[in-house]
């Protein structure tokens, strides 16, 4: 009795943390980038009561009498599916299609995200909505990217090579490569820089640090940046945002899920403690 008290105790516990879990998604079914969460519950220790036995001359073998001794949350799994896009046509409101991050500084940390809702500051700095600083790679004559990340800017000062005097940027786009290209007074196009863009070998092992970002962990292992359409990393679209992927039909079956094994969890205690009552008025 006291075993099957503990069990529905740990019931409560995980179920709880579903309904956590699957309520987090819900509040954040409108939010650019967010990335949805499940729970993945698994059982605890098992009590031995006898164990097993080979068969003998006398007797056939026997199996181990077990009984389990409750759930526990085995993990959190993040869904990093793709959401839907939103058109906005702000050109910088950038969109990944298919894998890969954002990299952004956010004072001596780098960050990673999915939500690409960024604005030009008044340095001319690309920045989050909380002032990060979106990272990329300065590029050489050819075009191709050198050095290492820099701030992603619309200073023509690092033009390699550099504009002719009196020339000034008139406007500006990003390609679906991640190039920033202005467009100067003299009627060229120029390319200001190349955002950088990261994957992991365990994307499920980020960390979430808040505002729509991750920091890499032991489990993620190190970020491999590089730029976008290379290797498993997707292409930038630009006028466009990447809504959340929370499903809010599962979710909501979800909560039940998690309410039904919370009220059985509850019964299992109250039938436990009933048993129990009898027990102690067994001698009246």
């Amino acid at each position: 009795m006291l075993r099957s008290l503990f069990a529905g105790i740990s019931g409560l516990r995980v179920n709880q943390t579903m309904l956590d879990v699957t309520g987090n998604n819900i509040a954040n079914a409108n939010t650019v980038g967010f990335k949805s969460s499940s729970t993945v519950f698994s059982d605890t220790l098992n009590q031995m009561l006898t164990g097993s036995a080979d068969a003998n001359d006398a007797r056939g073998g026997t199996n181990a009498v077990q009984i389990g001794l409750g759930v526990q949350l085995a993990a959190t799994m993040t869904n990093l599916g793709q959401g839907s896009a939103q058109l906005t046509g702000r050109s910088t409101d950038l969109m990944l299609q298919g894998d890969g991050l954002f990299v952004v500084q956010q004072g001596n940390e780098a960050l990673y995200t999915r939500a690409g809702a960024f604005t030009f500051d008044e340095t001319g700095t690309l920045v989050t909505p909380s002032g990060a600083r979106v990272q990329g790679y300065a590029l050489d004559a050819a075009g191709d990217p050198t050095g290492g990340l820099v701030d992603i800017t619309m200073d023509t000062a690092g033009l390699v090579p550099p504009a002719p005097a009196g020339v000034e940027l008139t406007s500006f786009s990003f390609g679906s490569d991640g190039k920033l290209r202005g467009v100067f007074s003299d009627g060229i196009q120029r390319d200001l820089g190349q955002l950088a863009i990261a994957d992991f070998n365990n994307p499920n092992g980020l960390e979430r640090v808040g505002g729509t970002s991750f920091r890499e962990s032991a489990s993620s292992g190190a970020a491999e940046i590089g730029t976008s359409g290379t290797g498993r990393r997707g292409t930038v679209t630009a006028g466009a945002l990447e809504m959340s992927n929370v499903d809010l039909a599962a979710e909501f079956t979800n909560l039940i899920l998690a309410q039904r094994g919370f009220q059985a969890s509850s019964r299992v205690i109250t039938t436990s403690d009933s048993v129990l009552e009898e027990l102690v008025n067994i001698k009246r």
